[in-house]
C-alpha cells in the first residue's frame, strides 16, 4: 500500500437492532468478550493507519459516542439523526470531509469479525487497479438474502444484483455483495448527490452509487475475503453468540 494515500475510515453505527431484544442499547453497543462490537471496528480502522476514523451514530447515540471518547479518543462522531439508509448516513459525514482526497473505507460497526489482512488486500487492489471503488465479497455456504456480486470477463465488478431482483442465472452465483466498500472519496460523496429514495422507506442507499459509477464507465473492482465468516453482520442475538464462540480477539488483527 502507498502509505501517501491519505485513508479515512467511516463507521456506519446508527443502527437500533431492532431484534437484538434490548431497546436501551445501540446494537454495536453488545459486547463481545467484555467490549462492545463497535470498539473491535474502531481497533481495526486505526490498525490500517486511518488518518482519521469517524463513527456515525444515530440509535442511543449519547452511549456511543461517550464510549468511543473513552476508548479511542481521536475518533470523530457525526450524527445521523434519522436513519434514511446507508446513503443517507455516508452523506452526514460530506461537510467534515470537504475537500479531503484519497481513499474512504465504509465499514459496519456491526462487523466485528473483519480481519486486518483482508482489509490490506482490499485497500492493495483497489490501488493497483485504479478503480474508482472496490467491493469486498464473500462465497458464504448460505447466499439467502445477499446481492450477487456479477463481474466481467476482465474481473471488474458489473452489477450488484439484490436477491429479488436476480434471474435464475444471477441467483446462481455464490459471489455475495458484504457491504464493506472502498472509494475514492471525492468521487464517492459526488456520485452520493446524484441518487434518490425509489422505495416506500424513502432511504437513500449507499449501493445506488455504484450505478453512477457504471453509467459514466468508471471501474468498479472486487476482493474476496478468504474466509466468509469475518464478513457476518451480527443482527440477532443467535449471532452475537455465534460471535462470541468465534472470536480469537489476539489472531483476528492477523
Amino acid at each position: 500500500m502507498n502509505p501517501a494515500t491519505k485513508l479515512t475510515v467511516l463507521i456506519l453505527a446508527a443502527g437500533k437492532g431492532t431484534r437484538m431484544k434490548d431497546p436501551d442499547r445501540a446494537k454495536v453497543m453488545f459486547e463481545l468478550h467484555e467490549k462492545p462490537m463497535i470498539h473491535y471496528v474502531v481497533d481495526l480502522a486505526y490498525a490500517l493507519r486511518a488518518s482519521r476514523v469517524i463513527v456515525i451514530v444515530g440509535y442511543q447515540r449519547e452511549s456511543v459516542m461517550a464510549y468511543i471518547h473513552q476508548s479511542h479518543p481521536d475518533a470523530e462522531a457525526v450524527v445521523q439523526a434519522e436513519q434514511l439508509g446507508t446513503g443517507h448516513a455516508v452523506l452526514q459525514a460530506d461537510g467534515t470531509l470537504k475537500g479531503t482526497d484519497g481513499d474512504i473505507l465504509i465499514l459496519s460497526g456491526d462487523v466485528p469479525l473483519l480481519r486486518k489482512k483482508t482489509l490490506e488486500s482490499l485497500i492493495r487492489q483497489h490501488r493497483l487497479s485504479k478503480a474508482i471503488a472496490t467491493i469486498l465479497t464473500a462465497e458464504p455456504d448460505d447466499t439467502t438474502g445477499y446481492g450477487r456480486v456479477i463481474r466481467n470477463h476482465d474481473g471488474s465488478v458489473k452489477k450488484i444484483v439484490e436477491e429479488r431482483d436476480a434471474d435464475a442465472g444471477e441467483l446462481a452465483v455464490r459471489e455475495i455483495n458484504s457491504g464493506i466498500y472502498l472509494f475514492h472519496t471525492p468521487a464517492l460523496f459526488d456520485g452520493l448527490k446524484h441518487i434518490s429514495p425509489h422505495n416506500t422507506q424513502d432511504e437513500y442507499y449507499l449501493t445506488d452509487v455504484f450505478e453512477y459509477f457504471w453509467r459514466r464507465h468508471m471501474v468498479v473492482s472486487a476482493v474476496k475475503a478468504s474466509n466468509p465468516d469475518e464478513i457476518q453482520g451480527i443482527n440477532t442475538v443467535e449471532q452475537l453468540g455465534a460471535a462470541r464462540a468465534a472470536m480469537n480477539v489476539p489472531a483476528r488483527r492477523s
